[in-house]
């Protein structure tokens, strides 16, 4: 049963504890109130202001689990947070683990601060969870995904469109990282598992097939990932990786040699894809 006071205490303190730059925004010169409004913390968590204020207030209707998981991340709640506004709105918290695509408070606030650089959080399968807009104008908005397309490597053996962005000498090195990647996966999530589910419809790919028979692991990305973009040409780029280790979740980080030609294609990018993002 829905505590519909308790939730909308909750949730009033919680917004009134965080500051613009804990999520990413400008706090902005005419500010006088402290914390966040609640217009941003609405479209923080992709729902309407009016709808967001009436959970406040106590008179909104009883959220959906959907809904209160996305107020959850645009409050960047800690996970033990997270399940407790679940239980506030009536909901029992799913269960923790490597399948969840709940990112830890840790990862979005440096996300948040990475807004001129191409970043993006993936879980252990390859699924998008978040991009910087830099990260979108380079390789794509891959959060828009549904099914099993969410997933890269699954992606990348059933989707010709997936290996434009890279030259053909890296897209065999992928092939196999891939492949050994998934290989990995299943041994170590079990036969019961999504890496497992994904394993088994890859079979029906020849050149899944093919590469998976060599029974290879070990393959590990190179230390430069070379792009080619359809409007800035090629680009290098050095990806470092930070780990969560509690959702196995990771934050990649794509850099350029500052005065090198790639560099100055991604300041290029970074005009471009702000261009594509004004109405």
């Amino acid at each position: 049963m829905i505590d519909r006071a308790g939730l909308a205490a909750f949730l009033r303190h919680r917004r009134e504890t965080l500051q613009p730059a804990d999520v990413g925004l400008p706090r902005g010169s005419r500010r006088r109130t402290g914390g966040l409004r609640r217009e941003e913390v609405a479209a923080l968590s992709h729902m309407s202001a009016d709808y967001y204020a009436r959970l406040e207030r106590g008179t909104g209707p009883h959220p959906s689990e959907q809904m209160v998981a996305a107020i959850a991340q645009g409050l960047h709640l800690t996970l033990d947070e997270r399940d407790h506004l679940l239980r506030l709105a009536g909901h029992r918290p799913p269960a923790r683990g490597t399948a969840s695509g709940y990112i830890s408070p840790g990862l979005l606030r440096i996300l948040d601060r990475l807004v001129d650089t191409p970043a993006e959080i993936v879980t252990e399968l390859g699924e998008t969870l978040r991009q910087t807009p830099l990260g979108v104008a380079l390789t794509g908005d891959a959060t828009e995904r549904r099914g099993n397309d969410r997933y890269l490597g699954y992606r990348w053996f059933t989707d010709p469109a997936t290996r434009e962005a890279y030259p053909a000498d890296e897209q065999r090195r992928l092939t196999r990282l891939y492949a050994s990647g998934l290989r990995e996966l299943v041994a170590l999530r079990g036969p019961s598992s999504r890496a497992a589910e994904l394993a088994v419809l890859l079979q029906e790919v020849p050149e899944f097939r093919e590469v998976w028979q060599t029974q290879e692991v070990g393959v590990r990305p190179p230390e430069l990932k070379r792009f080619h973009h359809p409007e800035v040409g090629a680009l290098e780029l050095s990806c470092q990786t930070l780990i969560d280790p509690d959702q196995s979740h990771r934050l990649l980080v794509y850099t350029a040699v500052p005065g090198s030609e790639s560099h100055e294609k991604l300041e290029l990018l970074a005009v471009i894809g702000a261009q594509r993002l004004t109405p």
